[in-house]
């Protein structure tokens, strides 16, 4: 840069400039991108969890579905030759009545998967988490509830469960009138209530339930599931031209809960949206600082314009202010809500520590004027919110946007303030010096 002077004056001004203390506007950009990491982590904690449970448990990331029984095994091996395609498991379910203890009810999805399941698919693996027992259908008698739904019915691991069919699947005897009765081998539990509280795992070589393979489907998991339409081309390349292939109806996991993930990806913009204002709040606050800097220095700048300095030059001190604000603000917003999103169990424990100390002390003052007494407070409390503990998920392509955005935000403030110095007419200003 051929004005050299430029970054001088610029530190000049904003570490030992006269009533113009940035420390105000540091902190402010440094509380916004904190504030919005934490959340935006938090958020993305609870979304993608809820989304990788039906993405990995539900609806899997391709699935292929009205396949000719007699074609399924060549249908199952021939998609998975394919490249990208990690893992593919038939599966059938239906919707049943479970009956547990004390008469007691629910309606639950029944899905019929193999004994190895768990083996073929690390991506529902990783998502099954057992409270009691484990992933154990070896016998065609066994089955595994969800948390919710086990103690809904009262029932624990080893009892028995009747389920009685819903859609007519079962081909039981006319005596046993549609209804089989299973041993529960595991809890599970995923994270996601709705699955938590009606889903049912069996063996799919049960033949009371699952003789006619019509209904039959197979789940297919790829490298990565955001590549999902090449994906898709490939399997349909690979099993349309076979014979019955043209009758296979293929779809992705783009096609399941449309609504439920634009609604996720709404919720996320307006939390963008809201919790952004801060910059904005912040950004006024620098443009008018330099706006005010600028007509306090209104003889400095003129005299930099007398010995040689442009417009342009002149302007860039400003500027300069501008970035060294945002960058040691999103700098220090950064590193910290980064410790804190990477450790938001502790960081929550903690705050809740602190405001129950507090609340004890009220306790303690009013207990002695007759006052009520105040339970303790919980940020997600358990009661409320169905969760063992406050999920975080930092994403590197949105901690670098939100950085941006704060530096940005007052690199902006500043160009936009530093418009008055182009104004300023050096002969009028040096003229009474």
């Amino acid at each position: 840069m051929k004005n050299k002077w430029v970054l001088f004056v610029a530190s000049r001004y904003i570490f030992k400039g006269r009533g113009n203390s940035p420390v105000l506007s540091v902190l402010g950009i440094a509380v916004g991108v904190l504030a919005l990491i934490v959340i935006i982590a938090v958020m993305n904690g609870f979304q993608l969890g809820f989304i990788e449970s039906i993405v990995e448990v539900s609806s899997y990331h391709l699935r292929l579905e009205s396949i000719p029984p007699a074609r399924i095994a060549g249908v199952l091996e021939d998609v998975r030759s394919v490249p990208s395609v990690k893992s593919a498991v038939p599966f059938m379910e239906f919707q049943a009545l479970a009956r547990g203890r004390r008469s007691a009810q629910q309606a639950v999805l029944a899905r019929g998967v193999p004994q190895d399941a768990l083996e073929q698919d690390a991506g529902m693996k990783a998502k099954l988490e057992f409270e009691a027992g484990f992933f154990d259908i070896s016998d065609t008698d066994s089955v595994l509830l969800g948390t919710e739904l086990a103690r809904r019915l009262g029932l624990g691991l080893g009892d028995e469960v009747t389920l009685f069919s819903i859609t007519g699947i079962m081909s039981a005897n006319e005596e046993d009138e549609g209804r089989d009765t299973f041993k529960i081998k595991g809890i599970f539990r995923t994270g996601y209530y709705e699955y938590d509280c009606s889903w049912a795992f069996i063996n799919i070589e049960n033949k009371n339930i699952f003789a006619d393979k019509d209904n039959l489907m197979i789940g297919v998991k790829i490298s990565s599931r955001f590549n999902d339409r090449h994906a898709l081309e490939q399997v349909k390349k690979q099993l349309s031209p076979l014979p019955g292939g043209e009758e296979i109806k293929f779809s992705s996991w783009r096609d399941y809960n449309r609504s439920f993930f634009g609604a996720l990806r709404t919720e996320k913009l307006f939390m963008f949206i809201l919790v952004g204002l801060i910059f904005i709040v912040v950004g006024l606050n620098i443009f008018q600082a330099q706006r005010r800097a600028v007509l306090q220095r209104r003889e400095e700048i003129g005299l930099l314009r007398a010995v040689g300095g442009t417009q342009r030059a002149v302007r860039f001190v400003f500027v300069c202010d501008g970035a060294i604000i945002g960058f040691t603000g999103a700098g220090i917003g950064l590193v910290f809500g980064l410790i804190i999103a990477s450790n938001i169990p502790d960081f929550f424990s903690l705050v809740e520590s602190v405001v129950n100390f507090f609340i004890g002390i009220v306790n303690i003052v009013t207990g002695f004027f007759g006052g009520g007494w105040a339970g303790n407070f919980a940020v997600f409390s358990p009661a409320v919110f169905y969760i063992k503990e406050i999920p975080s998920r930092i994403l590197p392509s949105e901690v670098v946007f939100i950085f941006m955005f704060g530096f940005l935000s007052a690199l902006a403030a500043a160009w936009f303030a530093s418009g008055k110095t182009s104004k300023i007419n050096p002969a009028e200003v040096l003229r009474y010096e």
